[in-house]
């Protein structure tokens, strides 16, 4: 079971558990044990590195000192063996909630000193909240017992790239905000949207070989975390990135320190704080020693997703270094305060990314002078408008500013993103695409019409510091126009062939091909069939060619990267090159979206990366594994998980029987084909009954279906008189019933051999798989990562093709009926209709009513 199906296992069981008990509060029970459980796991890991014997490690305890102030030194604190999770699981039926009570109290008294900050409280919202799984100790009891024993498979090993743990953790975190309603903003940044603003954040600060972020309303942790991972990327050691979280909400806070350090972040790079951001600045000193702990905190980025137009208390704070040359910011919205509480702790060659209502783009007052002062002291780089609805728990028009402690740069770059996203249940959530469009966009500060523009200050100030983005990014589709002429007349408008100008600059002698003049102002289409002219055009096939040859040795590139170094391959960085080789082949060649292509590339690169991270951590032998499927049933009203047949660790079954077992499919096929052809001329037969014959024992209640026990006894008897010399006519109910006999006699033999060989080729395959030489195998990791990718990039022309003959064909029918055609079909009806009136027959007041109908038509 991968990473991505253990996530979702534990996510649905989790959400059937949690019963009553809200999504939001759900989490933290979960998310809790999980975090214990990381913790006794790698408590385990440094005693058997540290050579503990396993009658050491059951040894453990509170009382031997010089043991327990050695664990607490090394790993920052000491659990019992009593306390370990895995002890938990041993006990079975003897497992009791007050195991965890004295567990989780045990764990604050052994917390060593350095590390007070960063464990201490770290279980409070579990410890007090265990009382709500239950009213009493045996009920709670047994939801604990079902929790700890849904995650005890979670692996903590943490192992290059093959983040289960950190995966599992942010999978069930996004779930719960999913079904947290809006309580979801409390603690969760999407993912996409974390993923924009870490990799904006990452550009910015790439060259540096050592880095602060700071999160100053951290939730989960999620947004600091992504950064890092991105960072990670540039960085030739991620343990010079240093973490630093504030956060209000003492569950929350709970969320992000456990995040970070089951992240492997090492404990020294984490900092964090439970407080009021806006309130109390992060403290300059620590109360214990103020004098050798000043720090002002400037960083190298601050990211931040700050609850939206929330009230906060401005009083006093006029000379708050943070706010004091900007200005307050309204008491009934903190929006503005956050921005520039993180501003403030850029260092001067920082940058930030913040989260923001789009109303902080244009509303007035404190807001417009704050907006005003930034403006004129050039912080602001860039503002990107994202699609509504992105956000779990509000449907509000969100923004991402991006700001800059020092620029020399003196525009604005304003995106319009709002239109670029894919609908998922009931939010709007971003594509791989989407991001890459909206990064690239900003690093190299493009414009691009109805997306994208640089706006200088002077046209700012023009607007009086509004920043609305549809005052200078008009991201609308155009309105739908009707020429009049050619509705009268017909005839295709030359401006509306000319809405087309990429394509006729692409194929400049294909528009004379299609359309030829009929005056200046309009043209005729010259073909019949728009499609079969565009294909074969000359110029299509040369651009289609050069696709071709742009592509040609596009495979061999993918495998070098992905093949070849299977084992030491960065996976997150051979997305980026291989990203890159397909954005510089595609340069050249004109009309194809690359970002389009970079989707492509995205949607099958889960599946390659999922396959290589587990090449490389469990070894290149896991491609010949085979696991077994387990599925949960219901038995005696309880789900319970059995096994039904295997599945390829990596290797799908059906890709290998398609390529190394193709006779045996094949006759599996035929078979079900077979199969299908009976049912249909079953059902043939079924339709071609009189409703009398229907009505007979042979058809079932509902006259849908042959009832075989019936069909069997009356074909038993009508072949008894078959055999006495009795001929049955054609198209009788006898023949009929005869040849269904026949067919569902068929059915069943098929049906069971269908049944012996699919149990036969399954078990085959999974021996093949088992028995798969080297070779084999990079065959079918080529079949499998790379043919269906080049699949999908080769068909980018074809579609290009397609559309173009689609818009050329709206453009054709658009005016191919006038209105003069239309006219004299309505008057054409008129007079139909009105013959017909001549024909009914009614009382008096009907044929007068008639009459006046049939005068109404006819006038003129």
């Amino acid at each position: 079971m991968n990473k991505q199906q253990l996530a979702a296992k534990i996510w649905e069981s989790a959400n059937q558990m949690r019963s009553k008990i809200e999504a939001n509060e759900y989490k933290d029970y979960i998310l809790g044990f999980i975090f214990y459980k990381y913790l006794s796991d790698k408590e385990l890991q440094f005693a058997k590195k540290e050579d503990f014997s396993a009658e050491d490690i059951k040894a453990l305890s509170e009382d031997d000192a010089e043991t327990v102030e050695y664990i607490k030194r090394n790993i920052g604190y000491f659990i019992a063996h009593e306390n370990l999770f895995s002890t938990w699981i041993a006990k079975g039926k003897d497992f009791d909630v007050s195991n965890v009570r004295d567990a989780l109290s045990a764990f604050s008294r052994l917390i060593h000193p350095v590390h007070k900050k960063l464990f201490d409280g770290v279980f409070d919202t579990l410890q007090t909240g265990l009382s709500k799984l239950g009213e009493s100790a045996a009920v709670q009891t047994k939801a604990i017992s079902q929790l700890i024993h849904l995650i005890k498979d979670i692996p903590m090993d943490g192992k290059q790239d093959y983040d289960v743990l950190g995966f599992i953790y942010e999978y069930l975190i996004s779930m719960f905000a999913a079904n947290a309603g809006k309580k979801a903003g409390e603690f969760y940044t999407p993912h996409e949207v974390s993923l924009l603003m870490s990799e904006l954040i990452a550009h910015h600060v790439k060259d540096k070989k050592e880095i602060q972020i700071y999160d100053p309303t951290s939730g989960s942790g999620s947004l600091l975390i992504n950064i890092g991972q991105s960072v990670a990327k540039h960085i030739d050691d991620e343990n010079n990135i240093k973490y630093y979280a504030q956060e209000l909400k003492q569950n929350t806070y709970n969320l992000t320190r456990m995040n970070l350090v089951m992240r492997g972040i090492l404990p020294s790079n984490i900092i964090t704080r439970n407080g009021d951001t806006l309130e109390d600045d992060w403290p300059f000193f620590d109360e214990s020693d103020p004098t050798n702990s000043y720090n002002p905190l400037y960083l190298d980025a601050v990211v931040s997703n700050p609850p939206y137009s929330q009230k906060w208390d401005s009083e006093h704070k006029e000379t708050d270094p943070r706010y004091a040359r900007f200005g307050l910011a309204p008491k009934t919205k903190a929006d503005y305060a956050f921005l520039l509480h993180d501003l403030y702790h850029l260092k001067p060659d920082g940058m930030m990314t913040i989260v923001l209502p789009h109303g902080v783009l244009f509303r007035g007052g404190e807001e417009g002078t704050i907006r005003k002062k930034l403006i004129e002291a050039n912080h602001i780089d860039a503002i990107i408008g994202l699609p509504a609805n992105i956000f779990f728990g509000t449907g509000i028009p969100t923004i991402i500013m991006v700001l800059k402690q020092k620029r020399e740069l003196t525009d604005v770059l304003i995106v319009d993103a709002s239109k670029g996203f894919i609908k998922v249940g009931k939010n709007n959530k971003l594509r791989a695409s989407d991001i890459k469009r909206i990064t690239d966009t900003v690093i190299e500060r493009q414009t691009h019409p109805k997306y994208s523009k640089l706006v200088s200050r002077d046209q700012i100030r023009e607007n009086d510091y509004n920043l609305n983005i549809p005052r200078y990014v008009d991201s609308s589709e155009p309105a739908e126009r009707w020429d009049i002429y050619a509705t009268m007349f017909g005839g295709i408008p030359e401006k509306e062939i000319n809405a087309l100008d990429e394509f006729w600059q692409a194929f400049p002698n294909l528009r004379a091909a299609l359309f030829s003049a009929t005056s200046s102002e309009y043209s005729a289409l010259n073909v019949a069939d728009i499609k079969t002219a565009i294909t074969p055009h000359a110029e299509v096939k040369a651009f289609a060619q050069r696709f071709t040859t742009a592509f040609a040795d596009f495979d061999g590139f993918l495998k070098q990267g992905l093949i070849t170094n299977i084992q030491t391959v960065n996976i997150q960085k051979q997305l980026t090159a291989i990203s890159d080789d397909i954005f510089s082949r595609l340069k050249p060649i004109p009309l194809i979206d690359k970002y389009e292509a970079y989707q492509l590339l995205d949607d099958h690169w889960t599946s390659i990366a999922v396959d290589l991270e587990i090449i490389q951590t469990e070894g290149f032998n896991a491609t010949k594994q085979v696991d077994p499927n387990i599925v949960t049933k219901k038995k005696d009203g309880k789900d319970q998980e059995v096994q039904e047949g295997w599945l390829g660790h990596i290797m799908p079954f059906e890709l290998v029987q398609q390529t190394y077992l193709s006779g045996e499919l094949q006759q599996i096929q035929s078979k079900e084909n077979r199969l299908a052809e009976i049912s249909a001329e079953v059902e043939e037969i079924l339709d071609s009954l009189t409703e009398e014959e229907k009505s007979s024992a042979i058809v079932n209640e509902a006259m849908d279906a042959f009832v075989a026990s019936e069909v069997s006894k009356e074909a038993k008897q009508l072949k008894a008189e078959v055999k006495k010399g009795v001929v049955f006519a054609e198209e009788t109910i006898e023949t009929k019933t005869l040849k269904v006999d026949a067919l569902l006699a068929e059915e069943k033999e098929l049906k069971k051999q269908l049944k012996a060989e699919t149990a036969a080729l399954h078990l085959k395959t999974k021996t093949t798989i088992e028995a798969l030489t080297d070779a084999q195998v990079w065959a079918l990791l080529e079949l499998k990562w790379i043919n269906p990718l080049i699949a999908s990039i080769n068909q980018l022309p074809t579609t290009l093709i397609q559309t173009l003959a689609t818009k050329v064909q709206v453009l054709a029918d658009k005016y191919a009926t006038t209105y003069a055609d239309v006219a004299k079909e309505i008057t054409s009806t008129e007079d139909e209709l009105a013959s017909m009136i001549d024909e009914l027959t009614g009382n008096a007041f009907d044929m007068q009513g008639l009459a006046e109908f049939k005068a109404f038509l006819k006038a003129e």
